[in-house]
């Protein structure tokens, strides 16, 4: 039987373990390593939360482990309930759907953990990224005070970035658009100038890969093969041609954006030297 994972927070309570009836000890922030040594080996973890039992209980902890698929999440329950694992004591693991969980909206993934969903199944080399166009949007000024003793206005940066994943094993590609803005305080300074300009660029690209990520459905069946679907709507295809309406002034042309800027923002870094990225 094969599972569908897309590129969103997992909401579903078949996807989450409660793991309690962990000794008193060693600190969370150690606790919360052993358990992600033991889960990680069954499958991608979302995220792993670990709380001190209420005051009227006995000493000790519980956690929230929440996966991606709940194929792996099943499997861990099995194999880890009322085992000792990493303390002297068996630990208590359930799937978390005894009680009727919360409806919440879908959240999509940060770029970051669409990179790790994406490095997981398909593999470090398994996709790219190409910048298509990150081009800085038209400044405003916006006005802090309207009284003439402190009339002021703020200047904002912002950048527009489309970009393209690539899946070449899958012949399949999915684009995706971000906007980010960020506030200058001294506009004046050019190290603020450099540091805001970095920092706005960093983020649009990866709302625009988090966007394109979006578009991706990770079919995985039971012998381990994973298959890619594309979904994509009119709206969507449309909307890199709509957003190049709305840029007024560009301080990188469309043919330059992602020859020099991709090498130099791929990892994200705000540590990198802006030699490279004129």
């Amino acid at each position: 039987m094969a599972e569908v994972l897309s590129f969103t927070v997992p909401s579903g309570s078949d996807k989450t373990l409660f793991v309690w009836d962990l000794s008193p000890g060693p600190e969370a922030e150690a606790l919360q390593h052993s358990l992600f040594t033991v889960f990680s080996e069954f499958g991608l973890l979302y995220s792993i939360r670990v709380f001190p039992n209420a005051p009227d209980v006995t000493p000790g902890f519980y956690a929230i482990v929440k996966f991606y698929s709940s194929r792996d999440a099943n499997r861990a329950q099995k194999a880890c309930d009322k085992k000792e694992l990493f303390q002297k004591s068996p630990v208590k693991v359930r799937l978390c759907t005894g009680r009727k969980m919360h409806q919440y909206p879908i959240y999509p993934l940060s770029s970051f953990k669409c990179q790790e969903l994406a490095n997981y199944y398909l593999g470090f080399n398994g996709w790219s990224k190409r910048i298509i166009m990150l081009q800085k949007v038209s400044d405003f000024r916006h006005k802090e005070d309207t009284s003439p003793a402190k009339l002021s206005t703020r200047q904002s940066m912002t950048y527009f970035c489309a970009l393209e994943v690539v899946l070449p094993a899958y012949e399949c590609q999915s684009r995706g658009t971000g906007i980010a803005e960020e506030y200058m305080e001294h506009q004046e300074d050019p190290l603020e100038f450099l540091m805001k300009k970095k920092k706005t660029q960093k983020l649009a690209i990866q709302k625009a890969l988090s966007d394109a990520f979006q578009k991706l459905l990770l079919v995985v069946l039971e012998s381990g093969k994973v298959a890619v679907e594309y979904r994509s709507t009119e709206e969507e295809d449309s909307a890199t041609e709509e957003f190049k309406d709305l840029i007024q002034v560009s301080d990188v042309s469309w043919n330059q954006s992602y020859q020099g800027e991709e090498e130099c923002l791929s990892d994200f870094s705000l540590d990198e030297e802006f030699s490279n990225c004129s």
